[in-house]
């Protein structure tokens, strides 16, 4: 397990964005601090979690089904403090099924994950049809993305561009240092899609000081299982006339693509901003 300073304190806080409480409830570190709000839960890490306990149940049920599409709606405000996660199986099947997870804090629903669990089969004799592979992330330079945006999470990941973003395009890879849960190893499809919500803050089209644009979804769809440490997006981001955006992103490992994301964006200025006065 790693550790880190916390600087406001002087204390050490766990190398994990989460800490296991009991079977269903987890408490986020402060490495799991939002960019909107640093008191919040960054979804990034989080969307881990939940792909981590889907996966728990997943195994537990013995189908060797694995995680091929999962979407999460974010209900409302994911304060900085303990969760709890409850699983249910909504379609039982030896092929195919469905799951759901619904996180609680603070007793009120704030997400709703649903996932189609699939059969694997061999099918490399016509496998084709992928996005051309990204430049590998060793040989590319650290970007400090923490001088755009704030919070634990942010100052806890690797941020590394293939070319310098632009407004509504970039193209980087992210990987972390510290573990999803202290004490347990998740797997890598959960420490894959820890890092994916990040898609929408590496190409913003405005400033974050001045426009508000959080994702209300996230939808991931992969055609083969990731493999890690680095995650790889390749995003645009796309405004509309009228307060409604999407970052679509083609996913990739080091490797080569692995599927594809969308998040919905509600944008609006910030008030008490030039933005928000012009608007």
């Amino acid at each position: 397990m790693h550790a880190s300073p916390q600087a406001s304190t002087g204390l050490t806080v766990p190398g994990s964005y989460f800490e296991r409480i009991d079977e269903l409830r987890y408490k986020p570190t402060p490495h799991a601090g939002g960019a909107w709000d640093p008191d919040e839960q960054h979804f990034s890490p989080l969307g881990g979690l939940v792909a981590h306990v889907l996966e728990e149940h997943a195994a537990a049920s013995g189908q060797g089904l694995v995680v091929s599409r999962i979407s999460y709606d974010i209900l409302g405000r994911l304060a900085l403090d303990e969760c709890e996660i409850e699983v249910e199986t909504i379609r039982p099947g030896r092929t195919i099924a469905l799951v759901e997870a619904v996180v609680r804090i603070g007793g009120r629903p704030v997400v709703r994950a649903r996932a189609w669990l699939l059969a694997e089969w061999d099918t490399g004799a016509v496998a084709g049809g992928a996005d051309p592979r990204l430049t590998p992330p060793d040989a590319l330079t650290p970007w400090r993305m923490s001088e755009l945006w704030p919070g634990g999470y942010i100052a806890s990941i690797d941020v590394r561009p293939v070319a310098p973003p632009t407004p509504g395009r970039a193209t980087t890879w992210i990987s972390t240092p510290l573990d999803l849960v202290a004490g347990e190893q998740a797997g890598p499809l959960a420490s894959y899609l820890a890092l994916v919500d990040t898609a929408n803050g590496i190409a913003v089209r405005q400033s974050p000081t001045a426009w508000m644009f959080p994702n209300v979804d996230l939808t991931v769809h992969l055609h083969r299982r990731p493999t890690g440490p680095w995650t790889g997006l390749d995003t645009t981001v796309t405004w509309g006339p009228s307060g409604q955006g999407l970052t679509s992103t083609v996913l990739h490992d080091v490797n080569g693509p692995v599927g594809r994301a969308e998040q919905l964006l509600t944008v609006r200025p910030l008030p008490g901003t030039q933005a928000n006065s012009s608007a």
